[in-house]
């Protein structure tokens, strides 16, 4: 079989087993974090790279994705996570909302673009979320802009909000720069819905500069 073949045969099984309801879209997609939406006008927008950048280890990007995907159970839609360093800890989210998830565990961060490319480009999921936290600063730098320039032709052609959650700004081609400015400890992991606290700084909206501001 070639890899045309292949190609076609995962997209029919995406589409299969990730079906989406046909209704007009909207043009943001919620998070259901109040200070992310209430910062960026109710949510990611849909056609459009949003990069959410982590200064500190702890600022809370693993924390975001678990809400991100009770947000998608609880509104029913489905998100495909593309795991720049295998990372993501499945047994720390509750087993109801696994089933709204493709997991895509990378090890290297050019292979995670790819698999973002492919996924882009099959259009089937509202959110698709690039992790690469946790990918060194040099692997990082290795990887063409061109490639990111092409992510963004390829989201202007989807209903879909792509994620892109890096340790540091690093995206030219970002329509929302977005930055975590937590600095949680361990004993603040024992709050209830810990994420609704997240402090998030507006970088850039559209390529412009803003300034910056942030809610809590």
């Amino acid at each position: 079989m070639g890899a045309s073949s292949k190609l076609i045969d995962l997209r029919q099984l995406i589409a299969e087993r990730f079906p989406q309801p046909i209704a007009a879209a909207p043009q943001r997609l919620a998070t259901g974090i109040r200070a992310i939406d209430n910062r960026i006008g109710g949510g990611l927008p849909k056609n459009a790279i949003t990069e959410l950048t982590t200064p500190n280890p702890s600022a809370g990007s693993a924390l975001l994705i678990h809400a991100l995907l009770r947000t998608a159970h609880r509104n029913g839609f489905f998100v495909a996570l593309v795991d720049g360093r295998d990372s993501f800890d499945p047994h720390t989210s509750s087993s109801l909302v696994l089933p709204n998830l493709l997991w895509v565990r990378c090890q290297k961060a050019i292979q995670a673009v790819q698999a973002a490319d492919f996924l882009l480009r099959d259009g089937n999921f509202p959110l698709v979320v690039l992790d690469l936290v946790l990918n060194s600063a040099e692997e990082l730098r290795k990887i063409p802009q061109a490639h990111w320039y092409r992510l963004q032709r390829l989201v202007e052609a989807a209903a879909t909000a792509f994620l892109i959650l890096t340790r540091r700004s690093m995206i030219s081609s970002a329509q929302l720069k977005l930055s975590l400015d937590n600095a949680w400890q361990l004993n603040d992991l024992e709050k209830e819905d810990l994420i609704q606290e997240v402090i998030v700084a507006v970088d850039r909206v559209h390529g412009a500069r803003a300034t910056l501001a942030r809610a809590g």
